[in-house]
């Protein structure tokens, strides 16, 4: 997963999104999915952000991904794409943020 995230960081564009897709790919593993998404939406470009935020609504819907989520940080990375992302990146930010407004302690923070 290292070189991967390392080219999500510091490779051309295309390089950026292969590395991504991938990521995405090893997300299948159930040990890497949080993690991997919410290195994509820190570090990536506007692609890699909305494959993230994309992934992360999709992982929202379990609760246990769902309070993951928020541990790992991801609920101020998600606002701030529903505010000032593209439109793609607004839409699954939101739909995310939907996902974890579930649960009573990511609510005050949502709002």
């Amino acid at each position: 997963i290292a070189p991967l995230v390392a080219l999500v960081r510091g490779g051309t564009d295309g390089q950026k999104y292969q590395a991504a897709g991938a990521l995405e790919n090893l997300a299948c593993n159930v040990d890497n999915q949080v993690a991997i998404a919410m290195e994509q939406l820190r570090s990536g470009g506007d692609e890699q952000k909305e494959q993230a935020a994309e992934a992360l609504w999709i992982l929202a819907c379990n609760d246990d991904n769902n309070v993951a989520i928020a541990k790992a940080g991801g609920i101020a990375p998600l606002l701030a794409l529903a505010r000032g992302g593209t439109g793609w990146q607004k839409e699954w930010a939101a739909a995310a943020l939907r996902y974890l407004a579930w649960h009573d302690d990511n609510q005050v923070a949502i709002a």
